[in-house]
């Protein structure tokens, strides 16, 4: 058993093997008794350690498999948060790399979980070395409404984790023989470009529209296993139109980028929903790639289902961004002008 002890401040105590204790305002100390773990949660030449710097003002010294952190106090405080979510996934057993540090400081700052809360939302995906927690309070809500409801609508920018919770979901259900297949699709609409007449078969063509679902696929699921998984028809990648006069059972089915989806194929999609069956519908209302006048069934479908009970929308902000800490500051920016450009349009039209 590994144990993590805290000092900072006037408390005493003991919980669970953590040993907390105070000293002076804006220091704190931690301890580890096994060496190796200190080590992986500090990171090869303490790397770890040196990018929390990147988001709060502390200074930090580390001798063997202790960690002294000093700066203001809701700094120190904070930082100790965020190792001790850390020192939980190290725990475990899996590495600690810099996406994990984004997201527990994104966690730690913008929600007030205890340690069961943040357990009982994770996503564990037997024989991978990845644990999925979803790190703000939209995600949660997300992962909690696919668990209840077999039909879950997630609405929001890039970056916020839709497709890839969803597919952790997707991973998790077969995994614990939930669902016998995993199906995911998207529309092969051509995001502002035109890729002219692609060489190759009909699956060579449709590929590169398909290529972020097998990264999500990728990033879960090592290659050779994700392979023969396809391979069997127990993961099926296909652009939206395959899936016209089907009926799908017994499947974990996942509908990416569902703005670029015209009403009909939307109505088309929600209609092959079978016995046994969940979808998941993601998409960003935001950047809708359809040709002029063609209504958006990602948009359409808002007013059409809202009060259809055993269907779930979700709604995400910048805050959701599990990116580069950038990506959330530009869909701000865009956000904010978009708004700019329909208070104007609006202006001009009541003149």
């Amino acid at each position: 058993m590994n144990y993590l002890c805290y000092i900072y401040g006037t408390y005493n105590g003991r919980k669970r093997g953590l040993l907390e204790e105070k000293t002076d305002e804006g220091l704190l100390r931690l301890s580890f008794d096994d060496i190796n773990v200190a080590r992986s949660l500090f990171g090869p030449r303490e790397e770890n350690i040196k990018y929390l710097k990147k988001y709060f003002n502390i200074k930090a010294s580390i001798r063997g498999n202790h960690l002294t952190l000093i700066g203001g106090k809701k700094d120190v405080e904070d930082t100790g948060k965020v190792i001790n979510e850390l020192h939980d996934i190290v725990k475990k057993g899996f590495p600690v790399n810099v996406s994990d540090i984004d997201h527990a400081v994104r966690f730690v700052v913008n929600t007030h979980q205890t340690g069961s809360d943040i357990e009982k939302d994770q996503i564990y995906i037997a024989g991978s070395k990845k644990l999925i927690t979803p790190k703000s309070k939209n995600q949660r809500q997300y992962v909690d409404a696919m668990n209840k409801y077999d039909v879950v609508i997630g609405i929001g920018s890039a970056g916020t984790g839709k497709t890839y919770l969803a597919m952790a979901m997707a991973l998790a259900a077969y995994y614990r023989r939930e669902v016998s297949r995993i199906i995911l699709t998207r529309p092969a609409i051509e995001a502002g470009e035109k890729l002219g007449y692609l060489p190759g078969t009909m699956y060579e063509k449709v590929n590169p529209y398909l290529r972020p679902l097998y990264d999500a696929l990728y990033d879960m699921v090592d290659m050779d296993r994700a392979t023969r998984l396809i391979e069997r028809g127990i993961i099926e990648i296909a652009p939206l139109a395959f899936m016209r006069g089907r009926t799908l059972n017994d499947a974990f089915i996942i509908l990416d980028e569902a703005q670029n989806t015209a009403s009909e194929q939307m109505k088309m999609f929600l209609t092959r929903l079978g016995f046994s069956s969940k979808t998941v519908i993601t998409g960003d209302i935001t950047q809708i790639d359809l040709p002029d006048k063609k209504t958006s069934g990602l948009v359409e479908v808002r007013t059409i289902l809202k009060d259809v009970k055993g269907i779930k929308f979700v709604y995400f902000t910048e805050k959701d961004v599990v990116r580069h800490p950038l990506v959330q500051k530009i869909i701000k920016a865009y956000e904010a002008r978009r708004l700019e450009l329909e208070e104007s349009k609006n202006a001009e039209w009541k003149g």
